[in-house]
């Protein structure tokens, strides 16, 4: 947008700079539904030709207006950009009729992931250390979904390959950044969550070890 239609846009009354925000949300929604996955802010603004004010108004138009009409979808923001998404209370058939049942991660993988996530760029070795299994098959998994990438090689002996989570994962977790994943709990934390008798076994097994 050159500074002369800036400017312009300034000089615009109010109802004026509503109905461009109106149209603008009606052609934001054309590129999110046409592309699906989550479009990152610099595309976005690429694509409308429209200054980073321009398209966040458009993206409270449409999330109200989606809202307003009660619409099955709704505007989330995730991995650097913006997606239109199902809304939570239709993901029971959306389940159903794309049979994704199969593809659910099964609890080693999940929690391979979860190393991943939380100590990101980290080597095979590194993980397994943690879990104190094996994790082929776990790792294999998470690379065919993608949720996973090799993201370079470790400066030690042999160079391993470093692992880190991708867009995807973002995408699937609903999060717009890694800094938006929960928070570890502490030591502390987690043995106040603990039932007397569970927390009785764990400090009879130190004391054993001992």
């Amino acid at each position: 947008m050159t500074a002369e239609q800036q400017e312009q846009n300034r000089q615009m009354e109010p109802d004026e700079q509503k109905g461009q925000g109106s149209s603008l949300a009606q052609i934001l929604e054309a590129v999110l539904f046409a592309a699906g996955d989550p479009v990152r802010m610099d595309e976005l603004l690429r694509i409308l030709d429209c200054t980073p004010e321009a398209l966040e108004t458009a993206a409270a138009v449409l999330r109200h207006g989606l809202d307003e009409r009660e619409s099955a979808l709704t505007l989330r923001e995730v991995a650097g950009g913006w997606q239109l998404v199902t809304r939570p209370a239709y993901y029971h058939y959306l389940e159903k009729l794309t049979q994704i049942l199969d593809h659910k991660l099964t609890t080693p993988t999940m929690e391979t992931l979860s190393v991943i996530a939380y100590r990101q760029p980290v080597t095979k070795a590194e993980i397994e250390e943690i879990r104190g299994v094996r994790i082929e098959k776990s790792l294999a998994r998470l690379l065919e979904y993608g949720l996973i990438e090799e993201r370079g090689r470790k400066s030690t002996i042999g160079r391993p390959i470093l692992y880190a989570t991708t867009d995807t994962f973002l995408e699937a977790f609903g999060l717009k950044s890694l800094e938006d994943l929960p928070n570890l709990l502490t030591d502390q934390e987690a043995a106040e969550r603990l039932a007397p008798e569970q927390l009785a076994l764990i400090e009879a097994g130190e004391l054993k070890g001992n």
